[in-house]
């Protein structure tokens, strides 16, 4: 068990950096076509529902997604992206409730940060949007940076290592200096090592044993192994194709992660991941 390796970033809302445990991030997807629940929430009022019910069941924030970055997944718009999203964080907001901004693209970022988002997260660590890093600088608000190395069309033909943990670790260092280069505080910065992200299910799984070098970076950890696909073996039902059955192989993941100083997970089920993290909190109190 990493004791006392647990950082959380500067700027968070009160109500979270006063949380000293891992923290449960509601995912939001705000779709059409997310490989976990595409459609179910594209409209306004349904995205909403959900978001009160996640918080019902234990999550911390909503992380309010408006593109799909599932393998082969085509890119939107701008406008289209701000369309999806915006009206959801701003009642969010109004509702009191804590929303973090899914994007990729520097613009949707500002908009999101003034309708009331506390945070970025971004999936491309800033490869995608160049104005990103300095963006989010002036925005002043902290920044989950993930490790990629390309959209989704083409990522699984980017999935080659040689040392996995070492070679995410070395890129996300490179991202971390451009963005503190680009001014922006250390201190608000978050890694996420980006499960599932040009990364085959061996991938998935050494990063998952070498956890524990990712502290290397001496910033808080993110993680996303929510319903991916590298979890398809450990369904339940067993042989099961439907990503929410990959729920439980996920919450046990989170309680991993969470042992081993994790800051935050992001979740489809979040009750699930949210009794994970109170047993591994209370286990680290004793």
């Amino acid at each position: 068990m990493i004791q006392g390796l647990r950082r959380q970033p500067a700027g968070l809302p009160l109500e979270l950096a006063n949380l000293k445990r891992c923290l449960v991030v509601g995912v939001l997807n705000v779709t059409p076509d997310s490989f976990s629940d595409g459609g179910l929430f594209s409209d306004t009022n349904s995205a909403i529902k959900h978001a009160k019910e996640l918080i019902s069941k234990g999550a911390d924030l909503i992380d309010v997604g408006g593109e799909s970055t599932r393998p082969g997944a085509q890119r939107i718009d701008t406008l289209e992206e701000q369309k999806r999203v915006i009206p959801v964080i701003e009642e969010l907001t109004n509702l009191g409730i804590i929303t973090s901004i899914d994007t990729m693209r520097s613009q949707t970022a500002i908009v999101a940060k003034n309708a009331g988002a506390k945070m970025v997260n971004d999936v491309s660590g800033g490869l995608a949007d160049e104005k990103m890093h300095q963006t989010v600088a002036k925005l002043d608000i902290p920044y989950v940076l993930m490790h990629w190395r390309g959209h989704s069309t083409v990522m699984d033909e980017l999935a080659r290592y040689n040392n996995v943990a070492t070679e995410v670790i070395n890129e996300l260092s490179n991202q971390v200096k451009k963005a503190i280069s680009s001014g922006m505080d250390k201190d608000k910065i978050v890694v996420d090592p980006g499960l599932g992200f040009a990364k085959n299910p061996e991938h998935n799984w050494q990063i998952l044993k070498d956890f524990n070098q990712l502290h290397e970076l001496e910033l808080p950890i993110y993680v996303g192994a929510s319903r991916k696909r590298f979890l398809a073996d450990f369904a339940y039902p067993s042989k099961s194709t439907d990503p929410k059955d990959r729920d439980l192989a996920t919450s046990v993941i989170s309680a991993f992660v969470a042992l081993n100083g994790a800051w935050a997970v992001r979740v489809h089920d979040v009750a699930g991941s949210a009794a994970a993290v109170k047993v591994t909190n209370q286990i680290e109190e004793i």
